[in-house]
């Protein structure tokens, strides 16, 4: 009696829901898996409402990502004139991000819209710990002249107080997420782990991994500066 159509083509509707507990990620898969075996390959097949909206977001999220970060590089750069400070300071974001995914492996918690959200938060979280090294390290060279080992070194002593309690603030505020207090708390719970796992693991590797990145680039800096020296 009635062929429904999407726009011009005939098509019909194939509604599902996804158990308590399951993740709209894995149930998306398992839709166009089942689909790639049995729907013919001369029938289109699209996804429409909330599990269309979900794959829109999650490819969204990465090249947001990745603006973000380039956008903090270019900004790092201009600051400090330098296309080597930058990375120093960027060096503890894949930490950072494999703290996250762990924290959220570990807990059986899903890589959702929120726990992208925290990814993001990270960047700009952990980034803070190596502008406090390298910006005290950087000062140090140009105004006491010390090798980039001392001043490194001296950036690292003087600025670990701070660093520790400006991250124990972050992961303070982090944890009434990450134990989802509150209505409506299980959602948000992704973006409280990511956070602090995130935070706790790269705080444990950044005070080690900054000053070697910073000793490394300081070192191809003045190699890339004496080879542009006319003999």
């Amino acid at each position: 009696m009635v062929v429904n159509h999407s726009g011009l083509i005939p098509s019909v509707t194939v509604a599902f829901n996804v158990k308590p507990g399951a993740a709209l990620g894995d149930a998306v898969a398992k839709v166009e898996a089942t689909a790639r075996d049995i729907v013919p390959a001369s029938v289109s097949r699209t996804f429409q409402g909330t599990a269309q909206v979900f794959q829109s977001s999650i490819k969204g999220m990465g090249v947001l990502l990745f603006v973000a970060i380039f956008v903090i590089y270019i900004v790092l750069g201009v600051l400090y004139e330098s296309f080597f400070h930058p990375i120093t300071i960027l060096s503890a974001l894949p930490s950072a991000a494999i703290g996250a995914l762990l924290t959220l492996l570990i807990f059986k918690v899903d890589l959702s819209i929120y726990a992208f959200v925290g990814i993001i938060m990270l960047v700009g979280l952990v980034k803070k710990n190596g502008i406090m090294m390298v910006d005290f390290a950087v000062e140090a060279q140009r105004t006491e002249g010390k090798t980039p080992r001392d001043a490194i070194y001296d950036a690292c002593l003087i600025r670990f107080r701070p660093i520790m309690m400006t991250t124990l603030t972050a992961i303070a505020a982090g944890v009434p997420i990450a134990l989802a207090y509150g209505a409506g708390g299980e959602s948000r719970q992704p973006l409280g782990l990511t956070v602090v796992g995130g935070m706790i693991f790269s705080q444990t590797l950044t005070l080690y991994v900054t000053p070697v990145f910073y000793l490394y680039m300081e070192r191809l800096r003045q190699r890339i500066s004496r080879s542009k020296v006319p003999a």
